[in-house]
């Protein structure tokens, strides 16, 4: 079973999800969000997008192509954004070496 948390910037829970372990990461974000689709249907179009920013491991282009599908107005409500990956000389400067988490993953701000 794999756990997905979506949370806003004060690290509270927005939206949770629980798929089978089989499940990509893209796919359960794709079924957490469907899942929550009314919201996104709800949120007025004349206040800013909610971005969701993710890792390098999704890749927005395939979620959004799904999502409008389920709902196609659902980009004039949210944007993806990647978070900033650590550099080589960052994750030197912090003595870290090869793969190192990304700050901020499925966080969704409301600007």
């Amino acid at each position: 079973m794999k756990r997905h948390l979506a949370v806003d910037t004060l690290g509270f829970p927005f939206f949770v999800h629980c798929a089978k372990a089989s499940v990509s990461d893209d796919m359960g974000l794709i079924e957490m969000l469907s899942h929550n689709i009314d919201y996104f249907k709800s949120k007025p179009v004349n206040i800013p997008k909610i971005t969701i920013l993710l890792d390098y491991g999704y890749h927005p282009e395939k979620i959004t192509q799904e999502l409008e599908k389920i709902y196609p107005g659902i980009m004039t409500k949210i944007r993806f954004k990647l978070s900033p990956k650590p550099s080589k000389v960052q994750k030197k400067q912090e003595g870290k070496t090869g793969f190192v988490p990304v700050k901020a993953r499925w966080v969704i701000v409301h600007n």
